[in-house]
């Protein structure tokens, strides 16, 4: 059952519709814009604006293949730093090929379950095994949160109360507004939150320029002393940079091999955080995203708007936790929210001053917001399996692996592919799972199922459920 305020196809008013935009704006820009500085330390290929036109698009064409039905923003992927890092060693052509191989192991992907169905993700992925992995994908998240809290990030000497302080004020300020805000103020908590800790880690900043003390000062002011680089404020797009630089950094056709083994296994990686995504999202929402749309439109519209970003910025793209987690906090579905907020970022990211203000924000204020954000996801995917029987050795033993594998770290790395932990934790879920499928078999019918296989779902039943949300 949904307990939203807005549906996904809720006709908002302008003037409240640009605050829910300004949200979720809110919520994937930081993680956008620092990305492209994370994976090209020269700034030579990647930029922060050209990274908001690739979300902003991105997510446009995401829209468009699944019909507006999808309440979610697509930004830059955290996954692909390592292959962006090593896509950039061959220049622009790097990033590019390597962005459009992630995209079309997605339409592939696509293709392959139009005609084969979904019953054998059914069997590899039930609930028991994707639900922990969503939840760690929240907990994997919450060290990056409680370490920016801390102003640990840079290192344990940075270490501060007034960080910790600040960072809590605005979660506690988030979460009574969502739950005690009343009808208005509850739609917007995670607006009122960010804005709330950026004006008291304001005054802590001019006090701690009046008196001297620089534990005080926690925004760094001379962020804005690039504003007057006009270089800046020019997008770097990918294939125009392309153009000019051609292919001079490749060498032979090994280094397109390189390329592709570096983005591939991601590109799969991705796909089980697609599925994961869209079913936390679907019981959010009160609507299951894997029948309508529909599983094929949603990897078609993440494929391709990966395709587009990459173009654009360099960067493949991902459905975003924070952008999900917005949804579920503001109570806001309507697709025509997200579609805002994508002309939002495409705006922004001509407008230089904006980014730096975005930049200005302390890290401990993004990590008051995150721990709402991020402990949604986690919950969610804790809900995925509440009816599974842990009294079941079977299944215990199951989450038990992902749990553990993924918070302990494991990774593989083979060369310069590295597997993330939460890939590994999949796989070594998917594995427990099958070896300790009991004999006895039911039916498929009868089992818990992640996903409904597009023949099961009447085309009259499709229309019904449309009608009656409408």
């Amino acid at each position: 059952m949904s307990n939203m305020v807005y549906d996904v196809d809720s006709k908002l008013p302008f003037k409240k519709n640009i605050l829910f935009a300004l949200q979720q704006v809110c919520s994937i820009i930081v993680a956008t814009i620092l990305l492209p500085v994370v994976a090209d330390s020269t700034g030579v290929y990647l930029s922060q604006s050209a990274a908001l036109i690739g979300a902003g698009v991105g997510t446009i064409v995401y829209l468009l293949f699944t019909r507006f039905r999808s309440p979610v923003c697509l930004s830059s992927s955290f996954s692909y730093v390592n292959p962006i890092i090593t896509g950039l060693t061959f220049g622009y052509f790097g990033v590019l090929l390597g962005g459009l191989i992630s995209g079309l192991v997605y339409v592939i992907l696509a293709v392959i379950i139009k005609f084969v169905g979904v019953e054998w993700i059914n069997k590899i992925m039930p609930p028991i095994v994707i639900g922990p992995v969503v939840a760690l994908i929240g907990f994997n998240l919450a060290g990056k949160a409680i370490n920016d809290l801390m102003n640990v990030s840079g290192g344990i000497e940075n270490y501060s109360l007034i960080s910790i302080f600040i960072g809590l004020v605005t979660f506690f300020i988030t979460i009574v507004i969502s739950v005690k805000g009343g009808k208005r103020l509850s739609l917007y908590p995670f607006l009122i939150g960010l804005l709330s800790g950026f004006a008291l880690a304001l005054i802590t900043t001019l006090l701690g320029m009046l008196t001297g003390l620089e534990s005080l000062k926690i925004i760094d002011f001379s962020i804005f002393s690039k504003v007057t680089d006009f270089n800046n404020w020019l997008p770097n797009i990918t294939f125009t940079g392309l153009f000019s630089e051609g292919l001079s950094k490749v060498t032979s056709f090994g280094n397109i091999v390189t390329i592709i083994t570096a983005f591939v296994p991601i590109a799969f990686v991705s796909f089980a955080e697609h599925i994961a995504d869209h079913k936390n999202l679907s019981s959010i929402i009160g609507r299951d995203l894997l029948k309508d749309p529909g599983l094929v439109r949603t990897l078609l519209g993440d494929g391709i708007g990966t395709m587009v970003s990459t173009i654009l910025c360099g960067i493949p793209s991902t459905t975003y936790g924070e952008s999900i987690g917005c949804v579920a906090l503001s109570k806001n579905a309507s697709t025509r929210t997200i579609l805002l907020s994508c002309l939002l970022c495409i705006v922004i990211a001509f407008f230089y001053p904006l980014i730096l203000f975005v930049e200005a924000i302390p890290s401990c204020v993004v990590a008051g917001i995150c721990i709402a954000l991020y402990g949604f996801i986690s919950v969610s995917g804790l809900r995925m399996f509440k009816n599974v029987d842990l009294n079941e050795s079977k299944n215990m033993f199951v989450v038990a692996s992902i749990f553990i594998s993924g918070i302990g770290g494991l990774f593989l790395k083979f060369g310069p592919v590295e597997i993330s932990n939460i890939a590994c934790a999949l796989i070594v879920g998917i594995i427990s799972n099958l070896l300790l499928q009991t004999k006895k078999k039911r039916r498929l019918s009868e089992e818990p199922q992640l996903l409904d296989s597009p023949e099961t779902v009447p085309e009259s039943k499709t229309t019904e459920r449309e009608n009656q949300s409408k």
